[in-house]
């Protein structure tokens, strides 16, 4: 069977808060940010190890504030954990039902056993980073994929995130200011990735942008992620949003495009806006962009 080609949800910019943060709270009800689409509190890479026991309380403090009638419905809220043994005292904490899911980070086959065996009987959205030294490993990450298309697996997968922070870290790198991250080595791999996971039916999110300043470039690099596929992109900060945002924006002339395309009496080819569609061919495009659409007007 011809696997389904990634129905990608708009996660737009997914804003990564410390678990330190005093506010966490209201980070997570949705009343901080307005124009948060999906938020991402962190006990991993943002948290030192001296740093842990306080951010672990500081979570389960915020969990337990919660309130459901005041969190905004159309908020995304994930925990990115470091490691099976953080998600183990995570998944105790009181309120713990109130977040989507979980980021699993540095994510390999060898520590699917033990997330999977901590997940079991319950109904928590995943989202595992490819970070790690497998990454540069064309049949370790074929192999990756294949082992996600278990079904126990890809029906938890919301989409697989990319680190680009830790890749460059693995090539002695990091981000220079004025390129995007696709004039770096990291660029072909970021194609490799997507040609790897998306025809499996994953979705993938693209890489934080350093430099919270830059929004030229940063609105460079997100248009590139777009035109790869991309379902979103890393925030480390609220003034990245509007700028992501804005990239991953359905146009009118998409939308008008796709409608028509998934229309019965669609012919099989026709020109719209200067550009060529083909019903066969762009069918699955339009399918994706009218989910977008959707989701962007909830």
């Amino acid at each position: 069977m011809k696997p389904a080609i990634a129905c990608a949800p708009h996660l737009g910019a997914s804003l990564y808060v410390p678990a330190t943060r005093s506010k966490l709270t209201a980070v997570l009800s949705g009343r901080e940010i307005p124009a948060l689409r999906s938020v991402i509190a962190c006990t991993e890479d943002a948290v030192g190890d001296a740093e842990l026991e306080g951010a672990l309380d500081n979570l389960a403090a915020a969990l337990r504030a919660l309130d459901p009638a005041e969190m905004r419905s159309d908020l995304l809220r994930f925990v990115r954990v470091r490691n099976p043994a953080v998600m183990a005292r995570v998944l105790a904490m009181p309120g713990v039902e109130k977040v989507n899911g979980f980021v699993l980070p540095k994510f390999t086959r060898a520590v699917m056993p033990q997330y999977h065996a901590l997940l079991k009987g319950r109904k928590f959205r995943l989202m595992p980073t490819l970070e790690t030294s497998e990454v540069f490993n064309p049949d370790a990450m074929r192999d990756l994929s294949l082992a996600l298309c278990n079904d126990e697996w890809k029906s938890r997968i919301l989409a697989l995130r990319v680190g680009g922070s830790d890749l460059l870290r693995l090539l002695g790198l990091r981000r220079t200011r004025g390129f995007t991250l696709y004039d770096t080595p990291l660029g072909s791999l970021l194609s490799q990735l997507v040609l790897t996971f998306k025809p499996m039916g994953f979705a993938l999110t693209a890489p934080v942008f350093d430099f919270i300043e830059d929004e030229h470039v940063l609105a460079q690099e997100a248009k590139r992620d777009v035109a790869f596929g991309f379902c979103g992109k890393t925030a480390i900060h609220p003034a990245q949003i509007a700028t992501i945002e804005a990239a991953f924006h359905v146009s009118a002339s998409e939308l008008f495009a796709a409608r028509r395309l998934m229309e019965p009496d669609c012919p099989a080819v026709f020109k719209h806006d200067g550009t060529m569609y083909e019903a066969v061919v762009h069918r699955d495009w339009a399918r994706q962009v009218i989910a977008k659409r959707e989701m962007l007007a909830m």
